[in-house]
């Protein structure tokens, strides 16, 4: 199947989160947030929750538990056969009294205070008697920010398919006078189930006319003319990774603004892919990208982020943006989409998804980034 990872690749994965653990001097950690689940087991299920001890090996693995309810008897038999599972409707909870009736072994217990409601944590506190929780807040995301490669390979694939899908559209007149934005968007999305996708990553940006200087114009029955800018803002799914790119057409021939505007944005955006590298300041390659824009007079045009990270989420860290923190790494996946919105005529967003290298940068979208018009 798309995105398959090799055989070791979850437990190696849980041991660098065990290292995680140790410097925050917890014996274990519950992790409740589904796509974090998914990348430290493989469980691809709607209800789980996972215990995962602190200790050296092997023990570490046999106090390991992991937790779904009985519709998911056999899935969790072939997707997690390597570690001890317990069948319980209410996951978090039946994991929760698990460490508290093994109090000796998950003394400190960490959980992901960004994914557990007020309720949540009452209800925790009331079963965990015996237990210390501990906020450890951000630890599997702070893991997921550099893939390995089997999901890039992932990552890969559902860029293909939105590129595919793409070329189809155009190729078949799929954007065209007359049609709403509607009609592009359902095509589109079709387009990329046909080539390969398990699902959409998002809901598809199709902005026409005025609408393209919408940042997240969500499509409507406005009707496409000649002469407007068409925004596009698509992505594919395989194997629970996302793409995420945006090209913006021209329906019949463009005028000089138009033109102007989107040469502006395609050297900023330009500008931004050479500036992310390993090693650099993800407030820096925002900077950059943003500069183009500034010197041309339309800073306040470009009111959102250089781009994100993308993988298991569409949205996830880094933030390439002002007020973000850290440094890219090699394996790193981001994206790259400076924007110069003019309201009342029209707006242009050129967007990549990337994977961060040592060296540079490789472009996993490969749709052409020259105007096209329709």
């Amino acid at each position: 199947m798309p995105g398959t990872q090799t055989e070791n690749v979850h437990p190696r994965r849980r041991a660098a989160l065990r290292q995680l653990l140790a410097e925050r001097d917890v014996d274990a950690i519950l992790i409740t947030d589904l796509r974090n689940i998914r990348y430290l087991t493989g469980f691809t299920g709607s209800n789980a929750a996972l215990l995962v001890h602190a200790g050296d090996e092997p023990d570490s693995e046999q106090h390991t538990v992991f937790c779904t309810d009985g519709r998911y008897t056999t899935q969790a038999k072939v997707e997690v056969p390597d570690l001890q599972t317990v069948l319980e409707r209410a996951s978090a909870a039946a994991l929760m009294r698990h460490a508290a009736e093994t109090a000796e072994v998950y003394r400190r217990l960490g959980f992901e205070s960004q994914h557990v409601s007020v309720e949540s944590f009452d209800a925790f506190t009331d079963i965990a008697e015996g237990v210390d929780l501990v906020r450890t807040p951000g630890l599997v995301e702070k893991l997921r920010m550099v893939k390995d490669p089997g999901e890039i390979d992932a990552l890969r694939m559902a860029c293909a398919a939105a590129d595919r899908a793409l070329a189809d559209l155009i190729e078949h007149g799929g954007v065209r006078a007359g049609w709403t934005e509607r009609q592009v968007a359902r095509e589109l999305e079709n387009l990329m189930l046909d080539h390969g996708a398990d699902g959409i990553a998002f809901a598809t940006i199709v902005a026409a006319g005025p609408n393209s200087a919408i940042p997240h114009h969500r499509p409507t029955d406005a009707v496409l003319a000649d002469g407007d800018f068409v925004k596009l803002d698509f992505g594919a799914q395989v194997g629970g990774y996302h793409s995420d790119m945006t090209r913006t057409l021209v329906i019949g021939q463009p005028a000089a603004w138009q033109r102007d505007l989107y040469n502006l944005v395609s050297s900023a955006q330009a500008t931004g892919r050479e500036a992310a590298v390993a090693g650099a300041d993800v407030a820096e390659v925002d900077a950059a990208a943003r500069g183009v824009i500034d010197r041309a007079g339309y800073g306040d045009e470009f009111p959102h982020g250089l781009g994100h990270g993308v993988g298991l989420e569409v949205h996830e860290a880094p933030s390439l943006s002002k007020t973000g923190v850290g440094k890219l790494s090699a394996g790193m996946t981001v994206t790259v989409e400076p924007g110069v919105y003019l309201a009342g005529r029209g707006g242009v967003r050129i967007e990549d998804t990337i994977v961060v290298t040592e060296g540079g940068s490789e472009v996993l979208t490969l749709s052409t980034k020259e105007l096209v018009t329709v």
